[in-house]
């Protein structure tokens, strides 16, 4: 589904987000990007998302080289893909609804068939009752899960998420995570930044590990507990209780 194949992602001033960069995530996998902050992670998301391209090397998605989308068609490639983000980048000013509802109009959906979707997408969600409130009336939670549901309207074949859970507590970044393995199941494929190692290890998904905008060796699973102990837990699991 992605393959990154010898990507170099250099900003001005020489900085070097992504380094040499080749991995894979296969149709219908879950996986992580996991990594320290600065060590890339946003930077691929983006590229893969067209909101970047690369220096040099290919970012190939669903067979589709990045490369050769040009500006005007960025929209239609954007409409196979998902995209959810840590601050949830919702519009205060509109209802839930209108939120969820945004992929559809800028596609030019009609009003009956984008209604049905939505409200499926917000059933997905556990929402369907709150599709007339402003975001501000609601939760972290449940706006990172309209967030979620506008990601999922369109019904891609991929989604990608920055951080998703960054902001919220242990119990609501477990509930969010349930909810994108749902979507797995039916054979999304989810690409997912985050840093949060004990998160990971209880959906026992694949891990690409970036340092420095390169691939790193994982730690094993004993240098992970190490770390938990010292910091007052028996293991990463132990966090989560």
């Amino acid at each position: 589904m992605i393959r990154i194949e010898d990507v170099t992602k250099r900003f001005p001033g020489g900085q070097e987000a992504l380094r040499g960069l080749t991995l894979s995530v296969d149709r219908g996998e879950m996986v992580f990007i996991t990594g320290h902050s600065g060590a890339g992670k946003s930077t691929l998301l983006r590229l893969i998302a067209l909101i970047d391209r690369p220096t040099s090397g290919q970012v190939i998605v669903d067979g589709q080289n990045t490369a050769r989308v040009s500006r005007r068609k960025i929209p239609a490639y954007r409409r196979q893909l998902g995209m959810v983000f840590q601050d949830h980048k919702l519009l205060y000013d509109r209802p839930v609804f209108d939120n969820v509802a945004l992929p559809l109009i800028i596609s030019g959906i009609g009003y009956r068939d984008a209604g049905r979707r939505v409200r499926a997408a917000l059933d997905q969600v556990g929402l369907l009752n709150k599709e007339k409130r402003h975001p501000e009336t609601l939760s972290a939670g449940e706006q990172q899960r309209v967030g979620i549901a506008r990601a999922i309207v369109s019904r891609p074949k991929l989604l990608i998420a920055d951080e998703p859970t960054g902001n919220l507590d242990p119990d609501l970044s477990l509930e969010v995570m349930r909810i994108f393995r749902r979507f797995n199941e039916v054979g999304v494929t989810l690409l997912i930044a985050s840093h949060d190692l004990a998160l990971i290890d209880q959906l026992g998904c694949r891990r690409i590990p970036l340092e420095n905008g390169a691939l790193q060796v994982e730690k094993d699973r004993d240098e992970v507990s190490d770390y938990f102990e010292g910091a007052g837990a028996h293991s990463p699991e132990d966090r989560w209780r």
